[in-house]
């Protein structure tokens, strides 16, 4: 009984469905050709049939990558009798750039400590340099009686 009332608080909790977004938006990005399509809706509506056109794949394979996106909340999709118009939408990259961009804060303290590693590595080359400019003349063997 327990199992089940967990799973239903799981699916009432907005962090599941948010969890779940992700899951989907990060899974459509994992393709190249829907990457593509994406880049390509960006600047215009196209028809699917445009958006399958530079592609060696079939027209049905372009539509199930279309799917796999508007199920993201990717790409919107309209109908009008057999005419199929695909527009971009930004609610769910902008939900994926958000959760990306919490980790921004740990990367930013991994490239500042990146850095001073490699100023202590020139600092220290650099003094070495200044070691090796003055060093002196070898001295005479030392003649023991």
């Amino acid at each position: 009984m327990a199992t089940a009332d967990t799973t239903l608080r799981l699916a009432d909790d907005p962090a599941t469905d948010e969890s779940a977004l992700l899951d989907r938006v990060f899974f459509a990005l994992s393709d190249p050709v829907r990457r593509t399509i994406l880049e390509r809706l960006g600047t215009e509506t196209l028809l699917v049939s445009e958006l399958a056109a530079p592609f060696a794949i079939s027209l049905q394979a372009v539509s199930r990558h279309i799917q796999v996106l508007v199920r993201a909340g990717l790409v919107s999709q309209e109908r009008t009798g057999r005419v199929s118009r695909c527009s971009l939408l930004a609610g769910s990259v902008v939900a994926a750039a958000v959760w990306i961009n919490r980790y921004s804060k740990y990367w930013q303290e991994q490239f500042e400590l990146l850095a001073g590693a490699l100023r202590d590595i020139e600092q220290r080359q650099s003094g070495d340099g200044v070691r090796r400019g003055r060093r002196r003349k070898p001295s005479p063997p030392r003649r023991t009686p």
